[in-house]
């Protein structure tokens, strides 16, 4: 449910384009590939792969992607090995959304306009 409210959320700002989701980490890597997107918001918690098996598998099929974790809960170890993955960032899934375009801006090398 929170994918799917985020997705509508990020549509309707208008300068988001969500292009795909993945509900399993093992199905990430493949929908990337599929799909190459610019930026992939990645779960930490998740079914099949963990966020930083998931983060390595995606950047082996979209070497182009920038990946920002967004989760409910991760530890210093789980963030360190995230960013050691190649992901760029790490944000709360309660964060404030803006906090949460940011980071998407942030990684996809844009001007923030907010």
């Amino acid at each position: 449910m929170f994918r799917e409210t985020l997705e509508l959320l990020l549509e309707m700002r208008g300068d988001i384009r969500v292009v795909a989701t993945a509900s399993t980490g093992n199905d990430a890597p493949r929908v990337c590939a599929d799909v190459r997107p610019d930026v992939v918001l990645m779960d930490y918690r998740m079914p099949g792969l963990n966020g930083t098996q998931a983060t390595r598998a995606v950047l082996e099929a979209a070497p182009g992607a920038r990946v920002v974790c967004l989760t409910a809960s991760v530890t210093r170890k789980e963030t360190e090995q995230l960013l050691a993955a190649g992901a760029v960032a790490c944000v709360m899934k309660d964060d404030d959304l803006d906090e949460i375009v940011r980071a998407i801006y942030d990684a996809a090398g844009r001007a923030s306009t907010l």
